[in-house]
C-alpha cells in the first residue's frame, strides 16, 4: 500500500512539471548561409592636385575605379596615405553620380603634404 502511495505521489509531481513546461511558445524562425564571389576594383589614372598657393600640399586625389562603386546607399572608398612619419591617415571619398568611376578625395583635413606622402591604398566597397 506505501509503494502504491508512492507511485500516485510520483505521478501527481510529474504531471505538475508537465503542465509548467508544455506551455512553452517558439515562434517560427530561419537560418542559413551562403557564398558570393568577392572580387577587387582595379583603380588607374591617380591624379594629385596641389595647392596653388603652397604647391607641397596635397588638396586631393582623384582616380579612376572599375567596377563602378554607387555614390550613394552602401558605396564607400576610402583611401589610407601612408606617411614618413606619423599617420596613416584615413580621407574619404565621393564617387561621381554619373557613372560611379571617378573618385575624388579631398586631402585637407588634415592636410596631406607631397614631402611625407609614402603610399597609397584604396578601400572600396559595394
Amino acid at each position: 500500500m506505501a509503494a502504491a502511495a508512492g507511485v500516485i505521489v510520483a505521478l501527481g509531481i510529474g504531471a505538475g512539471a508537465y503542465a509548467f513546461t508544455a506551455s512553452n511558445t517558439v515562434p517560427a524562425s530561419n537560418a542559413g548561409a551562403g557564398a558570393g564571389a568577392v572580387t577587387g576594383y582595379t583603380v588607374t589614372n591617380l591624379h594629385y592636385t596641389l595647392d596653388t598657393t603652397t604647391p607641397a600640399n596635397i588638396d586631393s586625389l582623384t582616380f579612376t575605379i572599375a567596377p563602378a562603386v554607387p555614390n550613394s546607399g552602401s558605396g564607400k572608398v576610402v583611401i589610407s596615405a601612408a606617411l614618413s612619419t606619423g599617420g596613416p591617415t584615413n580621407y574619404t571619398c565621393t564617387t561621381d553620380a554619373t557613372n560611379g568611376t571617378t573618385v575624388t578625395c579631398a586631402t585637407v583635413s588634415p592636410q596631406l603634404t607631397a614631402a611625407l606622402l609614402t603610399g597609397v591604398t584604396v578601400v572600396a566597397a559595394q
